[in-house]
């Protein structure tokens, strides 16, 4: 039988798990036994009783865990000893930043194992069920909006009282993504006038579906913006000036901005300068969804809430999802369970299709070597 392991995640703050009870229980259904390293799921409120109910063996330690396991889910990449421990020619599936986290990639491919990095899951229909940064991304701007109203100090929705009435709260998000969408959604819930901004022509009905308003210099070269794939094409510095500025006078005067684009494997772009920090109101929020990959907003830092001389709040928050973690270890551990279909053949014996395409996709290390093209280089 195929024994997968799941361990407690090591690395700081990280609140997740790979699996829960539910996932557990179907994994098994499906012909697999589960190993879960005791106390992995307390972060996220999923007791060792919950996982033994399940039908899950509990082990004291990871070593013990991992050392027999034919597969390792992980949220994060394995730690050294839990490299160690494997043994060689066992799968391991986990969001392992493999763009920045370049030695534990080194390390999982000299251990002999075939490591699949769930940010390289394909965007197919066939694959949206497995899709983990989709599933993280919605939670994040969901919470994201959570963060900046708390740190904000005010009210979102308008109201009418006796006293006298409160304006809405003005909230800006830039960056139309999965979770550019939610943390739209979350904002317009909590009441706030809500506008947002993309390079993309294409997400102008989607914000407008969801009740905010669209902001961009809706000139011819924005309406031929975007490519037959469905990608950004480059603008024109002429373009990029009046965007900037339109961009630049409506950041004046919003209450709460949030960031959300990241580029794969690169820094991530810088949409708002100190000057444009600089003019907004005391008290007003910046929530920078991007802080790990250096961030969208300047003089952010991870990990830390930064207040101007302006009065205006900067959040450079990690790991937003890990604040909701009981629901994203619920998501992303149905992503993996999703994902554990294809690791079996017809008769449910451990026999991963290495060709196919989301497999392929996603495959990073196999055989003692880096094999995915855009880490191989």
């Amino acid at each position: 039988m195929t024994m997968i392991a799941v361990t407690k995640e090591r690395r700081s703050g990280e609140t997740r798990v790979a699996a829960t009870p539910e996932t557990v229980k179907k994994l098994i259904a499906a012909g697999f036994s589960v190993t879960v390293e005791a106390g992995a799921g307390i972060a996220a409120a999923y007791p060792d009783t919950d996982y033994a109910a399940a039908g899950a063996i509990l082990a004291k330690t990871a070593k013990a865990a991992v050392e027999k396991a034919d597969i390792l889910y992980k949220v994060r990449a394995p730690d050294d000893a839990e490299i160690a421990a494997l043994k060689s020619g066992a799968i391991v599936a986990a969001l392992l930043n493999p763009h920045q986290d370049k030695a534990v990639i080194a390390a999982l491919a000299a251990r002999g194992v075939s490591a699949f990095a769930m940010e390289f899951i394909p965007r197919i229909t066939r694959a949206q069920v497995m899709d983990a940064l989709s599933s993280q991304a919605n939670l994040a701007g969901y919470r994201a909006v959570i963060e900046g109203a708390e740190a904000y100090g005010r009210a979102l929705p308008m109201m009418m009282t006796a006293a006298g009435t409160i304006a809405a709260a003005k909230v800006f998000v830039m960056g139309v993504g999965v979770a550019g969408l939610q943390a739209i959604a979350t904002a317009r819930r909590l009441g706030a006038v809500v506008t947002a901004t993309d390079v993309r022509p294409a997400t102008k009905e989607q914000v407008e579906s969801l009740g905010a308003k669209f902001l961009a210099v809706e000139d011819e070269e924005f309406r031929n913006a975007q490519t037959a794939g469905g990608y950004a094409k480059e603008m024109s510095p002429e373009y990029q000036a009046k965007q900037a500025e339109l961009v630049s006078s409506h950041i004046a005067k919003q209450d709460i901005v949030i960031t959300t684009a990241l580029i794969p494997g690169r820094a991530a772009p810088r949409l708002v300068n100190a000057a444009q920090v600089a003019s907004m109101r005391a008290g007003s929020v910046l929530v920078d969804l991007a802080v790990e990959q250096g961030g969208n907003v300047e003089g952010v830092k991870p990990g830390e809430v930064l207040v101007t001389d302006n009065g205006v709040k900067i959040l450079g928050i990690p790991n937003l999802p890990g604040r909701i973690a009981t629901d994203a270890s619920a998501l992303y551990a149905r992503n993996l369970l999703a994902f554990s279909t294809l690791l079996l053949d017809k008769e449910g014996k451990l026999a991963p299709d290495y060709e196919d395409e989301i497999l392929k996709a996603a495959l990073v290390t196999q055989g003692g070597k880096v094999v995915h093209p855009a880490l191989s280089a």
